[in-house]
């Protein structure tokens, strides 16, 4: 019986696709095709191999040669399909029972370069003042640069309570140094709180506890609140988790009906997620948060009661993960695993958002800063931007550089959260559709720095 995972964006929180782990034997169930030329390029390795161990200005490591072989080779398909050795797959499978060593951060690799999806809530990397979009160049002074994702995370573990430097490189920043402590990570999912007369739900990542906790959280702020007129459920920056617990939270808030499908290459492929009655909620209304950090399984939800009109979403375009990912153990796992992309996933309607994200109901920066980015394209980090990124299935583009609907007026607090407010506003209005608009920001920074750059300003409506 197949036991689905949809494990983080990286190598290590690795977004929400859907993993399974399944026999080699059904890996090779494919028709076999003529293999002259297959074989003629496995000779053409072997001679490279022993090219490398005889002339090679140093010796070198068989084992961590073939290995980096087999990883180019996945990774070459698109972001997320990879190899993991031994090691690594006994991380993956830490991570995903919600407890390991680390610095609570969650990375991928683009073009060779280390770089941050977001740092989990509570963690020292999210105290440190890590930032989605960040590039990790160094760990404790020596290079990452062109470093495998896994190798590079195996450089920010060790022991808790040590200390380990990372060197950043931010936009429109000099690098600098962060020192960040490790911990025995044990990120709570799921936490819950009052909002004025709503009540708030903040998801930050999806692990085996996250429906469990969710339902906990919701259940304790309810009792606590009778009165709660309705409920905000924040995905901002959660970069995915486990499929199964990803559907256990969507179900909490419907009574019945599709919540993802999963369709391989053969279009027959296809395996639907379906809630059962029940509504934790109980009918209130509700708003979800979503933002360019929200990946994966995180997308699944937000999609899924977005389709389903049992929520509005506030915020902005999410990442765009729709691919789902098969891990297939080697040996039972002591050869490590492949990681590989087996399907795409879809909303209830039948979206698939793979590179395309989904777009909230109202759109809303949360800094007149991250507006100007949006109109300007100075900051667009999502699945589109990444290398090799398997296409939408319809052909379909992420929405490019424009004018976001809403952003903090001038004289708005700093220290308050923009779109948790009109969330709010949503919720007291009824809908986004009644809540009253407010005017678009005005780009000026977008202009003046299209301009440096030599580039035309893009419109924008004053």
């Amino acid at each position: 019986m197949k036991k689905y995972l949809l494990i983080g964006i990286s190598a290590f929180v690795m977004g929400a696709g859907s993993m399974a782990y399944v026999s080699q034997q059904a890996a090779a169930s494919a028709t076999a095709q003529p293999r002259t030329q297959t074989y003629r390029m496995l000779e053409l390795f072997g001679d490279v191999l022993d090219t490398v161990e005889h002339q090679y200005v140093t010796e070198v490591d068989d084992t961590k040669l073939i290995e980096a072989a087999i990883d180019g080779m996945l990774t070459s398909l698109d972001p997320h399909s990879g190899y993991l050795n031994a090691d690594s797959f006994d991380d993956m499978r830490d991570q995903t029972r919600g407890e390991y060593g680390g610095l609570g951060i969650e990375v991928t690799s683009e073009e060779g370069v280390v770089k941050v999806i977001s740092p989990m809530d509570g963690t020292p990397a999210e105290q440190a003042g890590i930032k989605a979009g960040d590039y990790i160049t160094a760990v404790n002074g020596e290079s990452v640069l062109g470093m495998s994702v896994n190798d590079a995370v195996k450089q920010m573990r060790g022991k808790p309570g040590e200390a380990v430097t990372l060197t950043i490189a931010r936009e429109k920043s000099d690098p600098f140094d962060v020192k960040i402590v490790r911990e025995v990570i044990k990120p709570k999912s799921a936490t819950a709180r009052m909002e004025g007369d709503y009540g708030y739900l903040r998801i930050s990542s999806f692990n085996e506890r996250t429906t469990e906790d969710a339902e906990a959280a919701l259940a304790d702020l309810r009792a606590k609140n009778p009165q709660m007129k309705g409920l905000i459920l924040d995905l901002r920056n959660n970069p995915g988790g486990l499929l199964d617990q990803a559907v256990g939270v969507a179900d909490m808030f419907l009574e019945g009906g599709e919540i993802v499908s999963q369709r391989g290459r053969d279009p027959r492929d296809v395996e639907r997620y379906n809630a059962r009655p029940g509504d934790a909620a109980a009918g209130l209304p509700m708003v979800v948060l979503i933002n360019s950090g929200s990946a994966s399984a995180a997308e699944i939800v937000a999609g899924a009661l977005q389709d389903r009109k049992r929520a509005e979403l506030v915020g902005l375009t999410s990442f765009g993960k729709g691919s789902v990912q098969t891990v297939i153990p080697l040996r039972g796992g002591m050869d490590g695993a492949l990681k590989l992309t087996t399907a795409r996933y879809y909303t209830p309607s039948g979206r698939s958002i793979q590179k395309t994200g989904i777009e909230p109901d109202l759109e809303v920066a949360s800094t007149r800063e991250e507006a100007e980015a949006i109109a300007n394209r100075a900051f667009q980090f999502s699945e589109a931007s990444l290398r090799n990124a398997l296409n939408a299935d319809e052909g379909k583009e992420r929405r490019g550089a424009h004018q976001p609907a809403e952003a903090p007026p001038e004289n708005f607090d700093p220290k308050k959260d923009f779109q948790l407010v009109r969330a709010e506003d949503v919720l007291k209005y009824g809908s986004v559709a009644a809540t009253p608009k407010l005017p678009k920001p005005a780009a000026k920074l977008a202009e003046a720095t299209a301009k440096v750059r030599g580039a035309e300003a893009p419109a924008v409506n004053k």
